[in-house]
């Protein structure tokens, strides 16, 4: 997961193939150089595939197995506001669903819906389901634009959610 501000998630001129200098060192495997690209554009652009084989002397299709492989690496640029809901045991115990239909129905998003079918304001959000931020103790759990918050009750979501998107905003 980035920990990056999501201001770093736009397009930034770099080529494919200086991208791939920049992350595919010797010795470095295909989920770090991924993990690496991810970071620095805030996906795995379509571009960069065919350098990174050639760079790791792998086929095409197998960087882009891996790729479709780990539910993280995303292939498009990601929704300028990225929410990752905890829906674990722990979480599920401390009230998550009704937090997770809480959160549907402010932001008018589908969790684990393809964020770009939305329209108006709603394109701008993305719903993710995830499995564990490590936070057990303090459930339930999420992320906004990578940032965790722990102890999440409707009203904090809805105070984290609307600086999340003026943040967005100015950053627009």
């Amino acid at each position: 997961m980035s920990l990056k501000p999501q201001a770093d998630f736009r397009q930034d001129g770099v080529t494919a193939d200086e991208r791939v200098r920049r992350h595919a060192n010797p010795g470095a495997s295909l989920l770090a150089v991924l993990h690496a690209i991810q970071d620095e554009a805030g996906y795995i652009p379509a571009d960069v595939i065919a350098p990174l084989a050639q760079a790791m002397s792998l086929s095409r299709a197998e960087v882009h197995g891996v790729i479709t492989y780990y539910h993280h690496f995303r292939c498009e640029p990601p929704a300028r506001v990225t929410i990752q809901l905890c829906r674990a045991e722990a979480c599920r115990s401390m009230g998550t669903e009704s937090l997770a239909a809480h959160i549907e129905g402010h932001t008018g998003c589908r969790f684990d819906a393809d964020h770009s079918a939305h329209s108006g304001h709603a394109a701008s959000v993305e719903l993710e389901s995830v499995y564990c931020l490590g936070q057990c103790a303090l459930s339930p759990a999420m992320t906004i634009n990578g940032e965790l918050h722990a102890r999440v009750t409707p009203q904090k979501f809805e105070r984290l959610y609307e600086a999340a998107c003026a943040n967005a905003e100015d950053l627009a």
